[in-house]
């Protein structure tokens, strides 16, 4: 098997993986502003570093997977100026900031829940991590790394980077491009350099949340809390640090100033970053009118969406694409993914139950074994590409054929031994279910469809014995269905 590779943003390359501590991967994830519902773009970060954490423990390692939860700092419009994204929900919603935190919290859990992403490690929050991050600030002042201007405490990146940093390395951008592009921004009166940033905010009078500090009564900066938080619970320097595309700048580039200033070293050693979503070729934005919730996604409730897709569906759909790639959301693609994941689930219910038999004289066919051996390697070479889970699934649809035709005798038991059988079974259904995060998902309306029900269908369908409808109607409406739902269960893959 190939070595696990994954591509830095920091060095623009594949890099071998190879983690400070052997045996041991500490994980950092920016997780969301719970301000509103969760959107689809997050949904398609989080999936992808449950693909990561979920390949990680599966090959062995122990994973320590922080993601944190921004419930203060965060302004509109992203920068240093303006309103607390909370804050502003919580004024509309004439509510406390808190209440605001926990509705959109548990929301966020909910639907991370129904996509069967697993839950991180530690799950730390802004709020909860304010002494460190005065501390931190403090830190900075003190090794002429920052100043207090008017109450509010900036970074100066023209320091840094005279004391060997380099602002912008890990978006690519240019400093002085940067200057002219700030040259007009709001705030820049009280700051040295238009590229400093808040570590911390003098909170207006307005300003709902805020924390008294040496500086007055304020908030921290929306940059410094993954800092403390990832060099709390990961240390000085950690392996792995993800995120969105949206955030390399200014959001890490800042995280990577402010660790290297505060602890004199650099901060991560690989970052990663997933592409963004479009819909049929567009950006995904409210003001388009083409961004949509999982929950109407669900629900099939948005204009765009011709029928409503279930999580499993959506989920198989995002890792039909490798997570740097563009992801384009369309109808014609998401019920595509649905047959695909039809197809998929039924192989993982076909393979739990088949049996290899005792009594089978086992006459392996080399071509046979070679394929399902092939096919098996092709998953994890295609994971150890950086987590190319495209390739994976290409090489799971290979072994499917091989269940669906053992299933139905096309493939003899004798013509593969015990072991690679054994070897199909395990692999398949841990690749699928363990690393991709893949489960079967029966819509509500096949509960109580009976395999005794199906197999009689199956067997009036191969023998064309048309007389026995009446005894498919009883065993039905015994099972408390409606004739139509012999559609449906041939839909979900329960006939072969």
């Amino acid at each position: 098997m190939q070595p696990l590779k994954i591509y830095n943003t920091l060095s623009r390359e594949k890099e071998l993986f190879t983690p400070i501590h052997e045996n041991h991967v500490g994980l950092y994830v920016c997780g969301p502003t719970v301000y509103n519902y969760v959107h689809l773009g997050n949904l398609r970060t989080f999936t992808s570093f449950d693909i990561l954490n979920r390949y990680l423990l599966h090959i062995g390692y122990k994973v320590r997977y922080v993601r944190n939860i921004t419930d203060v700092g965060h302004l509109v419009g992203d920068g240093d100026e303006g309103e607390d994204k909370i804050g502003k929900m919580a004024k509309l919603e004439k509510l406390e900031p808190m209440e605001i935190v926990h509705r959109f919290t548990q929301d966020f859990h909910q639907v991370l829940e129904k996509f069967n992403v697993l839950p991180p490690s530690i799950e730390p929050t802004a709020t909860g991590h304010i002494v460190e991050q005065i501390e931190t600030t403090k830190s900075l002042i003190e090794k002429g790394l920052a100043y207090e201007s008017n109450g509010s405490v900036y970074f100066d990146i023209e320091t840094y980077n005279k004391n060997g940093g380099n602002y912008g390395h890990l978006s690519g951008r240019v400093i002085e491009d940067l200057l002219t592009e700030t040259r007009d921004l709001d705030g820049v009166g009280e700051k040295r350099n238009p590229l400093d940033f808040a570590l911390w905010k003098k909170a207006a009078p307005e300003h709902i949340m805020r924390w008294p500090s040496p500086w007055g009564e304020g908030f921290p900066g929306w940059h410094l809390e993954c800092t403390c938080m990832s060099h709390k619970y990961l240390g000085d320097t950690f392996d792995i640090h993800g995120g969105g595309m949206d955030l390399k700048f200014p959001h890490h580039e800042c995280e990577i100033a402010q660790a290297k200033a505060a602890y004199d070293r650099a901060p991560v050693r690989y970052w990663m970053h997933t592409n963004m979503l479009t819909v049929n070729g567009q950006k995904m934005s409210k003001s388009l009118g083409n961004s949509f919730l999982p929950s109407e996604l669900f629900a099939g409730s948005h204009a765009l969406l011709e029928q409503a897709y279930s999580p499993m569906t959506v989920r198989f759909f995002m890792l039909q694409s490798q997570y740097r790639s563009t992801l384009d959301f369309s109808n014609d693609a998401l019920k595509a993914a649905q047959k695909g994941y039809k197809k998929i689930a039924n192989g993982l219910r076909i393979i739990k139950k088949l049996v290899y038999p005792t009594d089978t004289i086992a006459n392996p066919d080399t071509a046979q074994e070679k394929e399902i051996s092939d096919a098996i390697q092709g998953c994890y070479d295609g994971m150890n590409d950086d987590l190319n889970t495209a390739v994976a699934i290409a090489h799971l649809f290979t072994l499917l054929k091989k269940i669906n035709s053992l299933y139905t005798g096309g493939l003899a038991f004798e013509s593969i031994s015990a072991e690679t059988f054994s070897n199909l079974q395990r692999s398949y259904t841990s690749i699928l279910e363990d690393v991709l995060g893949i489960k079967e998902e029966v819509p509500a309306e096949m509960n109580g469809l009976t395999d005794e029900l199906l197999q009689l269908y199956k067997g009036f369908k191969e023998s064309r014995q048309y007389d026995k409808v009446d005894e498919i109607r009883g065993a039905f409406k015994s099972a408390g269905l409606l004739i139509k739902d012999m559609k449906n269960a041939i839909d979900w893959g329960y006939e072969e």
